[in-house]
């Protein structure tokens, strides 16, 4: 059994325009003070990380780590979503998802698909600079409008999708895996790793690369009904990166999974802000625990009724209650004694 490590925070949701939420100098401090001991950093955001920067040069990545460590925090994971979105992304979602890229890449799939590959071995460099080596991202999708499958799918679609995004993802997981890193892929609505069929069916397509693992995020279950207990049963050898989110699902006569295009507050399924939602962190962590699974508890604020920072103030609390000492001893041990085989033989009437 591992003690699970937090609390920490996702910072992308708490990027702002004001201070302390515009700089890191500020967004350290006001995780610090609010009682988190680590932050896992968006790259895409520059004023946090320079990610060509940090895969260049150990001395930045020296002087970076510093700064956040004099703030009495660590650096949980570098998060590349967005990047790793751009990795595979079908023609049906180009527009929306092109603000994501550099303007010399939008407008342009193939050059924008090639950006983010040349990115993702960046950031794999960049964190074993940092000392990591654990990272989280997305893995994109070729499949997803799909999901439904209505008009029906003709044979072979998706094991020819698979094949695609494996061979988009391997120079990318050969890269980490030489620089020591696993990547842990957000099971995630909308991407084509989005549950534990999927990951199996990208785990096969890649030849079972060693890299490729799992960031675990069990608000993103209760929304499709997966049972996320029961996925730590199924993966917790590949569970390396632990998003702590809250959910709820309360279907009505109008609405379900789908949501009726409805905005968040109206859906079925919505994100909560931490102890809000209906999900199980006792069992949860005490899962993560007794597996053993060596991850940071990563608060990932998504609310649509509590202010973010509300959902903050009440994030760090509510993982350190959940966080489990394991223990090294069993509870029973003051009755035990030593061996003795005779003695066990006569027990036994042998």
């Amino acid at each position: 059994m591992k003690t699970i490590k937090g609390p920490a925070v996702f910072l992308a949701q708490f990027i702002g325009n004001e201070s302390p939420y515009n700089s890191l100098d500020g967004l350290c401090k006001w995780a610090s003070d609010l009682g988190y001991k680590g932050v896992q950093i968006p790259t895409w955001e520059s004023f946090l990380i320079d990610l060509d920067k940090a895969a260049e040069s150990k001395t930045y990545c020296d002087e970076l780590k510093g700064k956040i460590n004099s703030y009495g925090l660590e650096i949980t994971e570098l998060s590349t979503h967005l990047q790793g979105q751009l990795v595979a992304i079908h023609p049906a979602y180009d527009i929306m998802f092109d603000s994501f890229a550099p303007e010399k890449v939008q407008n342009n799939p193939k050059a924008r698909t090639k950006w983010a590959i040349n990115t993702m071995k960046k950031a794999a460099v960049a964190s074993k600079n940092l000392g990591l080596n654990t990272h989280a991202t997305f893995s994109g999708s070729l499949l997803w409008h799909t999901m439904h499958p209505w008009p029906q799918r003709p044979p072979g679609l998706v094991e020819t999708g698979f094949e695609e995004l494996a061979k988009r993802w391997l120079p990318i997981l050969n890269g980490v895996d030489e620089n020591g890193v696993d990547v842990c892929y957000e099971i995630h609505p909308g991407e084509d790793l989005h549950d534990g069929d999927t990951f199996e069916r990208f785990l096969k397509a890649t030849g079972n690369h060693k890299r490729v693992n799992i960031l675990y995020d069990p608000s993103h279950f209760v929304l499709q009904q997966l049972d996320y207990i029961e996925y730590i049963d199924h993966y917790h050898e590949f569970i390396k990166a632990f998003h702590v989110k809250d959910a709820e699902f309360n279907p009505t006569g109008k609405k379900g999974a789908f949501g009726g295009y409805n905005n968040w507050i109206d859906r079925a399924g919505r994100y909560r802000s931490l102890g809000d939602g209906q999900i199980d962190f006792k069992t949860i962590f005490s899962k993560l625990t007794q597996y053993g699974c060596d991850v940071w508890a990563v608060m990932e604020w998504e609310c649509c009724i509590k202010s973010p920072e509300q959902g903050a103030r009440e994030g760090a609390p509510f993982i350190q209650k959940h966080i489990i000492e394991a223990t090294e001893k069993a509870f029973d041990d003051f009755a035990g004694t030593d061996i003795d085989k005779e003695k066990l033989k006569n027990i036994l009437g042998i």
